[in-house]
């Protein structure tokens, strides 16, 4: 007897306080987050049942929505949702994304006077190679723009630079900001070593505060590692002995070339250790 073909199972998500399939969930076409850009996120991933570092992401969420003037449902209703969704979906380990956008409203900049609209959906992790290869991309990023700091939707200049990255088979682009400074990757922070100094920029370089950029910070304290957040070239980038980009999905992920230049130490002393130290973190505590 010809055996059926099994039926991939139905992916839901979590919104608005319920569990729904993917397939009849619905954000309303206008919807302030679809229209203007009017909402935050949060990465996160799990290693097991409950995602990795969620206070610190939560507490991001809430400093961005604030900006915005969204109101976000508490950790604890946030956390139960996330282990419902992970649980759901049958996932480990698990890739989550929490949006929290403005909800239905006119069309144009004016909010409304809805309700947020809140979604957390969850998918595998993507393969994550040994290393890899970036571009720098001629777009600044604005210091002193009022994006500065949040984790919005707003993410067209990601899109355009991740893409011009991958069309010179990059994985990485790497932004300068408006005074030439290196500043960050499309959803990564950077670190680089240079005559000796180990280097990342400060975050009024206009960087995105990363949970893991703040995790990594505080393993090299632990561990004596002297880390300096100064200012520092884009173009010294071209000129580091060794660099690593720093993510929720990346963890801790060694520089292979830059701009088609071969990085002169793809793998240096300081980003072993490192990333010895992140692993047995994972490992050890969820919530850091």
């Amino acid at each position: 007897m010809k055996s059926l073909p099994v039926s991939a199972p139905v992916a839901v998500v979590w919104q608005n306080g319920q569990i729904v399939p993917e397939e009849v969930a619905r954000v309303s076409p206008f919807d302030h987050g679809l229209l203007t850009g009017d909402g935050v996120f949060e990465t996160m991933i799990a290693y097991g049942p409950t995602p990795f570092a969620f206070s610190r992401h939560y507490a991001r969420l809430k400093h961005s929505a604030a900006v915005f003037g969204l109101a976000v449902p508490s950790a604890e209703t946030l956390l139960a949702a996330c282990e419902e969704v992970i649980r759901s979906n049958s996932l480990c380990p698990a890739r989550l994304r929490i949006t929290v956008t403005g909800g239905p409203a006119p069309l144009g900049s004016e909010k409304g006077d809805a309700s947020e609209t809140v979604i957390i959906a969850a998918g595998a992790p993507p393969v994550q190679p040994a290393q890899s290869e970036v571009i720098t991309v001629p777009y600044p990023r604005n210091e002193r723009g009022a994006l500065v700091g949040l984790k919005t939707t707003s993410y067209g200049e990601n899109v355009i630079a991740l893409a011009a990255a991958h069309a010179k088979g990059a994985r990485e682009a790497i932004f300068g900001n408006t005074r030439g400074d290196l500043c960050e990757g499309t959803g990564s922070n950077i670190f680089i070593v240079r005559d000796g100094r180990f280097i990342t920029p400060p975050l009024t370089a206009g960087c995105l505060p990363g949970v893991t950029r703040a995790l990594v910070i505080e393993l090299c304290k632990e561990m004596g590692i002297e880390l300096h957040e100064i200012d520092t070239p884009l173009a010294d980038l071209h000129l580091a002995n060794s660099a690593f980009l720093s993510s929720t999905l990346r963890e801790i992920m060694p520089i292979a070339e830059v701009d088609g230049q071969p990085m002169r130490e793809v793998d240096c002393e300081i980003t072993r250790r490192l990333r010895a130290a992140f692993g047995e973190l994972t490992r050890d505590r969820v919530d850091p």
